[in-house]
């Protein structure tokens, strides 16, 4: 027979067993008498700050979790009546404690917000933010944080915190709204995350995913201390987005209200700067080939500026080092700085800041004038290599600046092609429309390699010279400036050789007379003891005033115009040839053939004048 003890023990578990059946089937019961839904709104005003309205009835679910399911649920300010709703969610769940709600109270720790609407207004200093409650829970523990810091802004007692539980939120398909003339306009659409925040003074973490602008968004965010944040302080935080276009992160301390400022580590990275322009709607018309761009940077921001030290910057693949101030106090932001280079491709960097869309690899062809509206920009960089299309450069040292309407880059110093390279380019925006001035000088140059480079082959002077170019003009694209520009080309050469010139064939074909192809004659080159080129250049039209080669028997030398417009030619030349012994004994000059160069520069052709004596 079983003792007295067993006996006993077997009936206390049985009570044990009934009284908890019994509190599981009246909990139901319980909550639909006395955890009502006013019991709840106002619990839940008292929690947030806002006018809690619940339209459904509660449902009460006991199993897994003790929870109310609500329906039809607004937050709203108390003093805006009128005003539509800063929250509604077609559905909240609620989890609540079972022994509270059998004492009346109701007690809960998380709260789920199925299909919500946040309403959010754009704050002065540019986020979008919801409207504040004017009281509550959460708002009272923040004045009374801002006092324990105003005791002692520089190392307040953080264990005079407030301690009032907080919970989990978590939010489901989700959207973010704003006003816009009067109509909500979406921001953000699949909103799905969860605040974690245990008590006033404890930490807090918020993870969220959503749509911004077509694009999956991610964002990650943490603080041992977001209730000293909160109330104006400064803290350690933590944040992270990501998204296909580009990647930010931080990792520093900051205060996010009066005396904003942030101090700490930050990256941004986007696969194209294009896509990130586009995707911003910054209103800067981005470049046809813009491409990667990564920032680590050690940042100190405060109200109006941005200071960004001990910078790595990597354009397209172009590592670099500096720093850059960014500042915001004037009517366009700022952006000045210094940056140096191992490698630098010119393009892409004049495409990322300047108003220059790179096409076909080979340079800019558009000029997008409106980034010179929007931004103030002072850049200086150096290169120890550079690559400007298939140009291969040294030892840059250049700028880049942009302020009302000017854009000016300017490459002060440069080594390539054996010599020295100075350029500059000026677009300035006048109500005429866009001016452009393009500036070159290289001394000291292999002349074929900058012929090369220029994508010119024929009669190109091979040996050490200078070249002068400087035009102006009206235009949008290159071919509309090289169409309309003014200006000057000069160029001398020392001693080498004329390409792509059979001499003795050349003056075969004028002997026979009838026209022929420069190609016919191009399968030598000429020694000569120099050549000399100047023109003028108006409307697009080239006037070579002066074009003349000169070696040890003959001088060649060819006058007239050619058109950047349909790349046509009119010239007219001749080779002279010293005859010594008709000089001595005739008293005559020497002879001379003459021709006209017309077609086009791609296929010139040659057509025989006349073979006679010159000075006639």
């Amino acid at each position: 027979m079983a003792s007295p003890l067993i006996r006993r023990g077997i009936w206390v578990i049985g009570v044990a067993v009934l009284v908890i059946a019994l509190v599981v089937a009246a909990l139901p019961l319980v909550a639909s008498t006395r955890i009502v839904r006013d019991r709840i709104a106002w619990e839940m005003s008292a929690w947030s700050g806002f006018r809690v309205t619940i339209d459904g009835a509660p449902r009460i679910e006991v199993w897994p979790n003790f929870r109310a399911i609500l329906s039809d649920v607004t937050l709203s300010q108390w003093t805006e009546t009128d005003a539509p709703p800063v929250i509604e969610a077609e559905r909240v769940e609620v989890d609540l404690s079972a022994m509270a709600a059998l004492r009346g109270d109701v007690v809960f720790s998380t709260a789920r917000l199925v299909r919500p609407t946040i309403r959010v207004q754009r704050a002065a200093n540019g986020l979008f933010l919801p409207a504040i409650p004017s009281g509550g829970r959460i708002t009272r523990s923040i004045d009374t944080a801002r006092a324990v810091i105003s005791a002692d802004p520089a190392k307040p007692d953080l264990s005079k915190l407030p301690t009032d539980p907080f919970g989990t939120v978590e939010f489901r398909d989700g959207r973010m709204v704003t006003s816009v003339g009067g109509k909500d306009t979406e921001i953000l659409s699949s909103l799905t995350g969860q605040a974690n925040w245990a008590a006033m003074n404890s930490n807090a973490t918020l993870s969220a995913t959503g749509i911004w602008r077509g694009e999956s968004i991610a964002i990650d965010a943490a603080s041992p201390n977001p209730l000293v944040l909160f109330a104006g302080g400064a803290a350690p935080i933590t944040l992270s987005f990501k998204a296909a276009p580009a990647s930010f992160s931080f990792d520093g301390v900051a205060s996010m209200f009066e005396n904003a400022f942030f101090d700490g580590q930050a990256k941004f990275a986007a696969p194209s700067l294009r896509r990130v322009l586009e995707w911003s709607q910054a209103g800067i018309a981005p470049g046809a080939a813009i491409g990667s761009i990564s920032v680590s940077s050690k940042v100190t921001a405060t109200a109006g500026r941005v200071k960004l030290e001990n910078t790595a910057l990597a354009l397209d693949n172009n590592p670099g080092m500096g720093a850059l101030d960014l500042s915001f106090g004037e009517a366009r932001p700022v952006i000045a700085g210094t940056l140096a280079f191992d490698t630098l491709d010119l393009w892409s960097f004049l495409s990322a800041f300047t108003p220059l869309t790179p096409t076909g690899g080979t340079g800019p062809a558009e000029i997008d004038t409106s980034f010179a509206d929007r931004v103030n920009l002072d850049l200086r960089l150096s290169a120890a290599h550079a690559t400007a299309g298939a140009i291969q450069l040294a030892d840059v040292a250049a700028t880049a600046q942009v302020k009302n309407g000017l854009a000016v880059f300017d490459i002060s110093d440069a080594s390539a092609f054996g010599g020295n390279i100075q350029s500059s380019l000026r677009f300035d925006r006048k109500p005429e429309g866009t001016q452009v001035e393009i500036r070159l000088l290289a001394s000291d140059i292999d002349g074929g390699a900058f012929a090369t480079a220029a994508g010119m082959t024929r009669l190109v002077p091979i040996g050490t010279g200078t070249v002068s170019v400087i035009l102006k003009g009206p235009g949008r694209t290159w071919d509309s400036i090289f169409e309309n520009a003014d200006g000057s080309v000069s160029a001398t050469f020392g001693q080498g050789a004329l390409s792509k010139l059979n001499l003795p064939a050349f003056l075969k074909h004028t002997e026979q007379g009838g026209f022929f192809a420069l190609d016919d004659v191009s399968d030598g080159t000429l020694p000569i003891d120099g050549a000399e080129l100047k023109a003028s250049i108006s409307n697009g039209v080239a006037k070579i005033d002066k074009a003349e080669a000169n070696s040890a028997k003959y001088k060649l030398w060819l006058s007239g115009i050619a058109t950047y417009a349909g790349r046509g030619l009119a010239l007219s030349g001749g080779i002279i040839q010293p005859d010594q012994a008709t000089t001595q004994t005739n008293g005559q000059g020497p002879s001379q053939s003459s021709f006209f160069v017309g077609g086009t520069w791609s296929t010139p052709f040659i057509s025989p004048i006349s073979r006679g004596v010159s000075g006639e």
